[in-house]
């Protein structure tokens, strides 16, 4: 069942790195008590996800702290490693984006967003969303049909609902 609008969010382990720190925890924890953006994308380097959908999130971030959010999260299946090396070199730490590795596709299932293309080797990766998460619950929710592109799910878009 995929998530919806009014949903909580689901209790699920992801992965992040701070320096040379590794710290699994669960999201569901993370998101109580505060306001936050968690999006989600097919994968790190990807053309759309690195051209497209980081990038809006980077260029919005001052504004969905402007608006009293807390943090916005990016979450993708593949390693801790990957996820880091991408937060360092696409500009997403220095705009104090967090790069959430769903190492295991846990969350992406249990969101009900995963989907897999065998032929360019992706296996449950996540379908490309953007959400609002207050106190745990997802009070705005955007995905895309089409994993190609960047639409409903930019950071201006989702901006705009706020």
């Amino acid at each position: 069942m995929t998530i919806s609008k009014g949903d909580r969010l689901p209790s699920a382990q992801v992965i992040r790195q701070s320096g040379d720190q590794i710290e699994t925890f669960d999201i569901a924890e993370f998101a109580k008590g505060k306001k936050i953006v968690v999006f989600g994308l097919p994968g790190a380097y990807t053309s759309v996800c690195s051209s497209a959908h980081l990038p809006s999130f980077i260029r919005t971030a001052d504004a969905f702290r402007e608006k009293g959010f807390d943090a916005i999260v990016c979450v993708a299946v593949n390693d801790i490693r990957v996820m880091n090396h991408w937060g360092q070199s696409s500009g997403a730490y220095d705009a104090g984006l967090m790069m959430v590795a769903d190492w295991d596709s846990e969350f992406t299932k249990k969101l009900g967003l995963e989907f897999s293309v065998p032929a360019v080797g992706f296996k449950d990766r996540m379908t490309r969303c953007s959400m609002i998460v207050d106190d745990g619950v997802v009070t705005e929710l955007q995905f895309e049909e089409d994993h190609s592109v960047c639409n409903l799910t930019a950071g201006e878009t989702l901006l705009e609902l706020v």
